[in-house]
């Protein structure tokens, strides 16, 4: 069904791969700094970061962004 589609929910390692290869310490220095994407925390503990998330934070960082 067409606007059913489920939004991908990405793990940290994903997510350091998808921004070059940061290391996992950097991603959590930027969660204590409030200056990482949002992210879910699963009642495993686990995080995810949604794509569409990840992509909009990416898009307001990105240099001569309209705003």
């Amino acid at each position: 069904m067409a606007g059913d589609k489920r939004t991908e929910l990405l793990t940290v390692r994903q997510v350091l791969d998808e921004l070059g290869g940061i290391s996992r310490r950097t991603f959590y220095r930027w969660r204590e700094l409030r200056l990482a994407p949002a992210c879910i925390r699963l009642p495993n503990g686990e995080l995810r970061v949604r794509r569409d998330v990840l992509n909009d934070w990416l898009e307001e960082r990105a240099e001569g962004a309209a705003t």
